[in-house]
């Protein structure tokens, strides 16, 4: 993993170093010290508005192309932007976008299913890129990002923006530097509501203002069969990855990082459902996820429904409803969100605290400037590797079948912290009135990988779920 000094970790200057020439490329440009680095956002109709704000707030940066498949929401950004007296060029085609030789880098928040082939393709423009989490739709795709990075000596960063945030960088380094002993388990947890999309009939119309063509890129083209095109993609497989790859791979990521990993677990299983109604969405509500890597675990925990029926209130896990807990020899660090951590003892006594939070977007820019990638806090390997084991979770899943609770007490015991995991989620389900006689779990299967192939052992089943079958022309390259 790359070593980030406190000194170089907190540096905030833009003008961190002199910039190096780009590869030698008829569209490349080098860019100078004084010189603006040419962003453009694609994809914006949620997270990627947070792209746009981030770097129009970077001094030496400048917003100079947007880039989205609906129309109107194109229109609705460009016109903010005039309006403040930023003009901004305007692409519905991410490929005409990358045609322009005045375009430094993109940012990208589009749907999951785009956003490994975007970042490639962008690499081949000779452009660099910030990519919001997850880096890809499967294993394969994201393994292809980090060596078109490599190949064309790109600035790749994932949008795991806590590892720019000093109070979460402190406190993973305190745990990995053994200031709480040895660490042997990290638990992540993802209770965030969400409510049913809702159950229709027959396919739906796509909005008027939407190329859907492009929208579907490299997913199967077919009609949409959900009451509402944005957002809910997250829910359906061709698209998203569930709860796991949408907000818990931040948290994913800072349990892999604590535990000091670098590569895919040797062995995963998942177990959980779409648990307490019936709608259009595909992907579990309630879930757990065991990796083992040998030596250390790693337990996710993603928890859609409330704390209990009739109430919105999530439930927590030593004060935490979306974050990381680090069991350590001698005690236990709790990263509560997103930009602080804690230390605490064995019986719980509060050892230390760090807080901070960074600029992940100005990393970025500061990795632009220097050509080092080295200097990214989120690398696309990091990336990928988080990214990864989130999708390995949900090939167990998907592979699996319902059983009876029983069942999968009997499957999971011999590994207890994932037993106590199930133990609290049936609990959780009970709470929330859940007949599991009516809504039987989902018992995954037990896969073993191997981390330097990232391929799954004797299950050619499981290695098919590695990658997809890509809608021409929209094609992530075999040879990057």
């Amino acid at each position: 993993m790359n070593t980030i000094t406190r000194r170089s970790f907190l540096k905030s200057s833009l003008a961190l170093a002199a910039s190096a020439s780009l590869p030698t490329r008829t569209w490349a440009r080098v860019i100078g010290a004084n010189d603006d680095v040419r962003v453009a956002v694609v994809g914006f109709n949620s997270q990627g508005r947070g792209h746009i704000a981030s770097f129009r707030g970077l001094k030496g940066v400048r917003l100079a192309a947007l880039c989205d498949v609906d129309r109107d929401v194109l229109a609705r950004e460009a016109a903010q932007l005039g309006k403040g007296g930023s003009a901004v060029a305007t692409y519905t085609d991410v490929r005409k976008l990358l045609e322009n030789p005045e375009i430094d880098a993109i940012s990208t928040a589009s749907p999951n299913h785009w956003h490994s082939l975007i970042s490639v393709w962008a690499c081949q423009a000779g452009k660099d890129v910030y990519v919001e989490k997850p880096v890809s739709h499967n294993v394969w795709e994201g393994r292809q990002v980090v060596q078109a990075a490599r190949k064309y000596k790109r600035i790749v960063q994932t949008g795991t923006q806590c590892r720019s945030n000093p109070g979460v960088y402190e406190g993973v380094q305190f745990v990995r530097s053994g200031g709480l002993g040895k660490a042997r388990l990290a638990r992540g947890l993802c209770y965030k509501r969400r409510a049913s999309i809702g159950k229709t009939e027959g396919a739906q119309p796509v909005p008027v203002s939407v190329d859907y063509n492009l929208w579907t890129g490299p997913a199967p083209m077919g009609p949409l069969r959900r009451k509402n095109l944005h957002y809910d993609w997250h829910w359906v497989w061709p698209t998203g990855c569930g709860d796991l790859g949408n907000q818990g791979i931040h948290q994913m990521d800072l349990g892999r990082w604590a535990l000091g990993v670098d590569r895919l677990s040797s062995r995963v299983f998942s177990v959980g459902g779409r648990f307490g109604y019936v709608d259009d969405g595909e992907t579990p509500n309630t879930q757990i996820v065991f990796h083992d890597f040998g030596d250390v675990q790693l337990v996710f925990e993603v928890r859609g429904l409330p704390g209990s029926r009739g109430i919105e209130k999530m439930d927590s896990y030593l004060g935490a409803s979306i974050g990381v807990v680090v069991h350590c020899e001698k005690g236990y660090l709790v990263i509560p969100g997103y930009a602080n951590s804690a230390a605490y003892d064995l019986d719980g006594k509060l050892i230390r605290t760090f807080e901070g939070e960074g600029n992940h977007f100005e990393n970025f820019i500061q990795a632009v400037r220097s050509r080092k990638w080295e200097g990214l806090n989120a690398d696309i390997e990091q990336g990928h590797l988080s990214s990864a084991l989130c999708h390995t979770g949900n090939i167990s899943y998907r592979l699996g079948k319902q059983v009876a609770p029983e069942e999968v007490r009997d499957l999971v015991q011999a590994d207890s912290d994932a037993m106590e995991a199930c133990e609290r989620a049936y609990e959780h389900l009970q709470a929330n009135e859940v007949d599991l006689e009516a809504f039987l779990p989902t018992m995954g299967l037990f896969l073993r990988m191997d981390p330097k192939t990232e391929r799954f052992v004797g299950n050619a089943e499981a290695n098919r779920l590695l990658r997809r079958e890509y809608r021409d022309p929209f094609v992530v390259p075999e040879q990057v």
